[in-house]
């Protein structure tokens, strides 16, 4: 999958790149306790207790993890996107999602949240995302990537709304529906989606590198 803006660059989001991490992520106002896309990963009752601090404590502890809890775009040294994907097993609320099925015991990743730095929608970035997380699940054994995006009918929706990306984006990216959920998001129907490690891909892999900005990580 190309994307549409050629300067984009896709990385995992490790410990030293948690300043970005923040950015994507943090409120705007200080002491706001946030999301820090932390709500699938933790049961109900951690969720709930954890203090604004506390939750930025933790999202800085899974980026020391050896496996980053995911990845962000880069247009030349500015963060413009993060996407969330873990093995589905490690993320709690949608491994023990009563709304969202699963269709088989194989161990697929999930990538569950996209989001991209307002002022810059529209430039082809939430595609790499999906690009980049999917490389990066493959790249660390995933036999599959599992998406919960709306089907929403090419209906317009809020921003909000959309962290869970639409069927659309991620037809575009090689994943199939394989079955109905009970989930919603903003009343939207949601659907479970993936894409499989042997399905066809195009010929230009990602290059390697060492995956800093400026340097020949990318996805394309």
């Amino acid at each position: 999958m190309r994307s549409a803006n050629p300067g984009l660059i896709v990385v995992p989001a490790t410990a030293d790149r948690f300043d970005d991490i923040a950015t994507m992520l943090a409120p705007k106002s200080p002491g706001v306790v946030a999301c820090w896309c932390l709500t699938y990963r933790l049961d109900s009752a951690t969720n709930r207790a954890l203090t604004a601090d506390e939750r930025r404590e933790m999202a800085r502890s899974l980026s020391s993890e050896p496996m980053a809890p995911g990845v962000l775009a880069y247009d030349g040294d500015l963060v413009v996107g993060w996407a969330a994907v873990a093995p589905r097993e490690n993320v709690r609320g949608i491994h023990h999602n009563s709304k969202i099925p699963e269709p088989d015991d194989l161990p697929v990743f999930s990538l569950w949240c996209l989001k991209v730095r307002a002022g810059h929608r529209g430039q082809g970035i939430a595609a790499a995302l999906i690009d980049g997380a999917v490389r990066f699940a493959f790249a660390h054994g995933a036999p599959a990537v599992e998406s919960y995006p709306i089907d929403n009918h090419g209906v317009r929706v809020d921003t909000t709304s959309a962290f869970v990306g639409t069927r659309a984006l991620f037809e575009a990216a090689g994943f199939e529906k394989v079955a109905d959920t009970a989930s919603t998001s903003a009343k939207i129907p949601r659907i479970l989606m993936r894409r499989r490690a042997d399905a066809p891909v195009e010929a230009t892999p990602a290059e390697s590198g060492d995956g800093k900005p400026g340097g020949n990580s990318r996805t394309r």
